[in-house]
C-alpha cells in the first residue's frame, strides 16, 4: 500500500536531487530554498525508513536504495506528466490521433457501438481506424504506427513484446444468401465442392482453424475458391450468387440477423478462438485511449457471439 504521506513534491524533489546531484542545484531549479529540499528529502527517508542519499566529499551521491527508488519515481513523475498533457492536447485539439487497427470480425460488431460511446465522452481526441490482415496490423503495432490492435489473438510466436486483454470468444461461419440450395437440407459438407468458396486468405488469423476444421471433417481442398479479407467484396459477391463465404461470425452477424444472410447447418464450434485487445508491452495509453478501450470493454460485454 502506499503510504499516504508521500506527495508529489517528494517525489519531484529527490528525482531533481537525483539528476543534478546537488541540493543546491535542485533548489534553484524547483525555485525553492536548499533547506526546504533538505527538510523534504528527509521527510521521504523517514516515510522509506532508508537514506536515500549521502555525503560524498564536498557533495552528495545517491545511494543504493535511492537508484532502486528513483527509477519508480522517475516513471510515477513521468506518466503524470503523460497524463497532464493528454489532458490538456485534447482539449486544445493538438492531440495526435489514437490509432485503431481493427480485423474485420470487429470493425462491424464492436467498433460502431464503441466509438459512439467514445465520442459522447467529449475528449476531444481524433481517432484513425484501419483495417487489414492480422500479420499487416501487428506489425505495425510493433514500429509504433498503430496504438492499439483489437481483434482475435495472434500466435504465441507472433505475440513477443505484445499484451492481449481477453474480451470474448468467436467462431467461424459458413455463410450463404438467404435462399441458398445448400439450406434446402442433406450435408452441407456434401455439396460444398459445387460452389464457389470464399476463403480467407494465407496470412489471415482464421486461415489455420479454417484448415484444420476442413480436414478434420474430410475435405482435403476445394477446387473452386477464391481467398480474401475484404468484408465488402464478401458481403456483395455471396448477396449476388451461391457462393459460400468462410467468415468469422462477428463479421456477418447483423446481415444473418436481418435475414440477408444465413449460416449453413455446419458445427464449427471448434474453430472458436479469442477475441481481445492486443498492445505493446511497453505501451502506456493516453487518457483518450484509456476511454476509449474501456468502451470497447462496455461494448464488448453486451455482444453475445452466439447472437
Amino acid at each position: 500500500m502506499i503510504d499516504s504521506r508521500v506527495k508529489f513534491r517528494h517525489l519531484q524533489t529527490f528525482v531533481e536531487v537525483a539528476r543534478q546531484r546537488s541540493v543546491m542545484k535542485a533548489a534553484e531549479i524547483l525555485h525553492v530554498s536548499q533547506p526546504a529540499v533538505t527538510k523534504t528529502i528527509r521527510e521521504l527517508e523517514e516515510v522509506l525508513g532508508v537514506a536515500v542519499f549521502e555525503r560524498e566529499g564536498r557533495g552528495i551521491k545517491i545511494t543504493r536504495h535511492g537508484e532502486v527508488f528513483l527509477k519508480h519515481a522517475g516513471a510515477v513523475l513521468a506518466a503524470l506528466r503523460q497524463g497532464f498533457d493528454s489532458v490538456s492536447q485534447a482539449l486544445s485539439g493538438d492531440a495526435p490521433p489514437i490509432r485503431i487497427g481493427a480485423l474485420p470480425t470487429v470493425s462491424t460488431r464492436i467498433m460502431p457501438k464503441a466509438m459512439a460511446l467514445f465520442l459522447a465522452e467529449e475528449t476531444g481526441a481524433r481517432i484513425k481506424i484501419v483495417t487489414g490482415e492480422n500479420a499487416v496490423l501487428l506489425e505495425q503495432l510493433r514500429v509504433g504506427d498503430l496504438d492499439l490492435v483489437v481483434g482475435r489473438l495472434a500466435a504465441p510466436e507472433k505475440m513477443a513484446g505484445f499484451s492481449f486483454e481477453h474480451l470474448y470468444s468467436e467462431k467461424v461461419v459458413f455463410c450463404v444468401r438467404a435462399g441458398h440450395p445448400l439450406l434446402a437440407g442433406g450435408s452441407a459438407f456434401a455439396g460444398l465442392d459445387a460452389y464457389p468458396v470464399l476463403m480467407p486468405t494465407r496470412a489471415s488469423i482464421i486461415r489455420p482453424f479454417v484448415e484444420s476444421f476442413l480436414i478434420a471433417n474430410g475435405i482435403a481442398g476445394l477446387p473452386n475458391q477464391i481467398e480474401t479479407v475484404s468484408d465488402a467484396f464478401g458481403r456483395a459477391f455471396v448477396r449476388e450468387s451461391d457462393a459460400i463465404w468462410i467468415i468469422s461470425e462477428g463479421v456477418v452477424a447483423a446481415d444473418i440477423a436481418d435475414g440477408a444472410l444465413a449460416a449453413l447447418p455446419i458445427d464449427t464450434s471448434g474453430t472458436k478462438g479469442p477475441v481481445g485487445l492486443t498492445m505493446r508491452t511497453d505501451a502506456v495509453p493516453s487518457m483518450p485511449l484509456s476511454i476509449l478501450i474501456q468502451t470497447i470493454r462496455e461494448v464488448a460485454g453486451k455482444v453475445s457471439p452466439a447472437a
